[in-house]
């Protein structure tokens, strides 16, 4: 009968239809959405009519699979096919595989791509590539299974040796030092280089064995494990850090001589000081200020920031060049600094040191009362430093504490610093910059190279005073580059992205928090928010909220200005003996400003694009390296400590544990979700907590905790912690612990339910679970 007929089910809208193909694991073609909305008929016409505008709208993009009929399914922009060749880029800070797509398209950075563990196979290097299908699991995050290899990369481990026991066939195993991996390596028996028992080397992954322990080669012996000093070759052979100059190079700065005056500013008569930590190896940079005497500028301030002039001694494309653009910048360990230029140009003729003529690029500051910038002028010149100072005689100076060196500079050169800061604090106050204060610690050596402390750096005007001067000199270089058309090597420094906006703003609604919705974010409304914050129990969790809300600072030769320092431009200037962004501004102000040689070269114009991605990645390098090699002193110190409880806080809330930062130490170390109490915990990826189904037990990011010392581990740098609860925290024998379990996989396992309300957390990359911070 006609009335027992369904009517027909109503158009889906266009955020419908969005909607579906985003939740979708793969492209989607019409017959799919079709199905899902039960569109029939005449209304298929209109369907297609909708989907054309959206894909004329940018809103969806043809994908690489096909319908039966030919036409090719749909996806949201950015989305990666069904099937692609991906090639392996080593593990993430949780031991995962991460790959990427050898093609990728779209704009920006590819989605992240975890790989699924291959059970019986040999576990995939650096460098492998392989066919994989590909299924979306949450907003840019893919799992990948692979279907087969179609290459393989020589992958470099750095471990320590180990001879093999009786009975077995090969040299000998290597137990690598990165903690993200989890395997061992087989040694051949003519692959040892007569390595010794405990020696550190370096190895390299042999193809081909399908079962058992993955082999490896040794193709270096690095030293003994047990030696201090093993901490940072550690981290200087894992992130393959160039620590040898090439002998042109060398051959080069040895050439190199001091500079006469000639056509050169003579700022030999201005008192600069150089302002630096105790313990500084190189001094590229040096201030001074006075009062502005011109009458039309009342109350305002007339400063100096003179800066080494490496690009006299590194001409473009040389050898010193080429060295300094490989290793991208200085690498600063603990016990050693692997220098961007050698020796001879990084410690003497660009070190600018007391009483000695030096060659420097100098920009003057003119500012108002109220530290707004009235003018600047960059010149060539050639300096002598009054004075080698550190931050903690100059703070001293100012509160009354006068040494042999300072006391005749307090009024004609101190003073006159701090003047400048304080109208320049003003300024930055109006502006609304981001001022995330994050403790910094450092490991103090003794004699024998071992750790006999860990200290918190102080953090004394004296630094702000050298921050604001730099900051300005860094503007005033961007401004000046774009005045005279070169090219720029820009700071930048991104908003939050939406996503991460959302979460932060969803977050902190529930602690009674509000993130204006609808309009543009600036750095005043975070730093406003952390000013709510102060003095409260939940201080420390909204600066980590806000910390992880922020982008990644890169080089870039496109402008987008800098939000955390609130900036419309900004370049680096101010280090070039350390960083080879710097090095390039420099050239740029010399060619546009006509200050003589060493300037870019018209006839061989600089790839800046490539530059930049380059740089950036050395930057990264760097920074992985010095915190790696920080967590193994921190490590070996703690490791005669293991039993011992401390205070801490939760850092970081993943679905396999808690990541927890010591007070004392700001040591990092992880609690695995199998000691916390019985129960099945649900991991609240948006609100930051691990949430006990049985019990309740509740916890979160920023969260007080007392822990106990498992395991320290010197060669790996990791550490594990226990929770302490209760009557445990006042020292009380541990009971038992049932087998804690993450829900929605086994313990160590890759599978992950589709997301839900915990989408778009606040952490890396589309919403992943929070990650080790250090």
């Amino acid at each position: 009968m006609s009335g027992s007929r369904k009517p027909p089910a109503p158009l889906p809208t266009k955020q419908q239809i969005l909607d579906f193909i985003r939740d979708s694991k793969t492209s989607v073609g019409r017959r799919e959405i079709a199905r899902a909305f039960q569109v029939k008929g005449g209304d298929r016409t209109l369907l297609n009519a909708m989907l054309k505008e959206l894909k004329a709208d940018g809103q969806i993009e043809s994908g690489n699979r096909r319908e039966k009929g030919g036409a090719r399914k749909m996806a949201k922009p950015g989305s990666l096919p069904a099937v692609a060749v991906l090639e392996a880029i080593g593990p993430d800070p949780d031991g995962e595989l991460l790959a990427r797509p050898v093609m990728w398209h779209g704009a920006g950075d590819p989605p992240r791509i975890y790989v699924a563990p291959e059970h019986g196979h040999a576990a995939l290097g650096r460098g492998d590539r392989v066919l994989a299908r590909l299924a979306r699991i949450e907003e840019s995050v893919y799992e990948a299974r692979v279907i087969r290899r179609v290459g393989v990369g020589a992958q470099r481990i750095v471990g320590v040796f180990a001879r093999a026991a009786k009975g077995e066939r090969a040299g000998g195993r290597i137990r690598p030092t990165d903690r993200r991996n989890k395997s061992e390596y087989q040694v051949p028996s003519d692959g040892t280089m007569d390595a010794r028992e405990g020696e550190l080397v370096l190895a390299e992954a042999l193809p081909g064995r399908r079962h058992g322990l993955p082999e490896a080669r040794v193709v270096e012996r690095v030293g003994r494990i047990d030696e201090p000093r093993a901490y940072s070759l550690i981290a200087i052979h894992t992130h393959d850090i160039p620590v040898d100059f090439p002998a042109e190079a060398l051959t080069e700065a040895e050439r190199a001589l001091p500079v006469s005056l000639g056509q050169r500013t003579d700022l030999r008569p201005v008192p600069l000081v150089t302002i630096d930590g105790a313990d500084a190896r190189d001094f590229d940079d040096a201030v001074w200020a006075e009062p502005d005497p011109d009458p039309a500028n009342r109350g305002g301030w007339h400063a100096v920031v003179a800066i080494a002039d490496v690009a006299w001694y590194v001409r473009a494309h040389g050898a010193l060049d080429r060295a300094a653009r490989k290793r991208g910048n200085s690498v600063y360990f603990p016990d050693r600094v692997v220098p961007m230029l050698p020796e001879k140009l990084s410690n003497d003729l660009c070190s600018l040191r007391p009483d000695e003529d030096r060659a420097c690029m100098a920009v003057h500051l003119w500012f108002d009362a109220g530290g707004v910038k009235r003018g600047h002028r960059f010149v060539r010149g050639l300096m002598r430093s009054t004075a080698r100072l550190t931050y903690e005689q100059v703070q001293g100076a100012m509160e009354g504490r006068t040494d042999s060196t300072t006391d005749p500079l307090v009024d004609r050169v101190i003073r006159p610093l701090y003047g400048v800061f304080t109208a320049l604090l003003g300024e930055r106050e109006r502006r609304g910059t981001l001022d995330l204060d994050v403790p910094e610690r450092k490991a103090v050596l003794g004699e024998d190279g071992r750790v006999v402390s860990i200290e918190r750096r102080q953090r004394l005007d004296s630094h702000r005073v050298i921050e604001e001067l730099m900051i300005a000199a860094n503007v005033a270089a961007a401004e000046t580059l774009e005045r005279v058309r070169q090219p720029c090597m820009y700071r930048v420094h991104d908003a939050p992205t939406p996503e991460k906006a959302e979460a932060v703003r969803g977050f902190l609604e529930g602690l009674g928090y509000r993130l204006a919705k609808g309009q543009v974010l600036k750095p005043i409304q975070f730093t406003q928010l952390l000013a709510q914050a102060k003095g409260r129990p939940e201080e420390q969790l909204v600066h980590e909220i806000v910390l992880r809300s922020q982008a990644l600072a890169v080089y870039s030769p496109d402008n987008i200005g800098h939000f955390g320092l609130a900036l419309r431009r900004y370049a680096h200037f101010t280090s070039p003996i350390r960083r080879y962004a710097d090095l390039l501004v420099h050239r740029g102000l010399i060619a546009g400003l006509g200050l003589g040689e060493g300037g870019l070269n018209p006839a061989a114009p600089e790839d800046f694009t490539a530059l930049a991605e380059d740089i950036s990645r050395s930057e990264r390098r760097a920074v992985s390296a010095e915190r790696d090699a920080a967590d193994r002193y921190v490590a070996s110190f703690l490791a005669g400590r293991v039993g011992e409880s401390f205070a801490g806080r939760i850092n970081g809330v993943t679905r396999f544990g808690l990541f927890v930062t010591l007070n004392e130490t700001g040591a990092d170390g992880l609690v695995p979700i199998s000691t916390l109490p019985r129960d099945f915990y649900d991991h609240d990826e948006r609100g930051h907590r691990l949430v006990g189904r049985s019990h309740g037990r509740e916890y979160r990011l920023g969260e007080k905790v007392e822990v106990r010392l498992r395991e320290a581990d010197t060669t790996t740098g990791g550490m594990l912690f226990e929770l302490l609860e209760g009557e445990e925290a006042a020292g009380a024998t541990l009971p038992p612990r049932g087998p804690a379990r993450p829900r929605g996989g086994q313990p160590g396992g890759f599978k992950r339910g589709r997301p839900g309300a915990a989408k778009k957390g606040g952490g890396k990359q589309g919403g992943r679970q929070a990650r080790r911070r250090r």
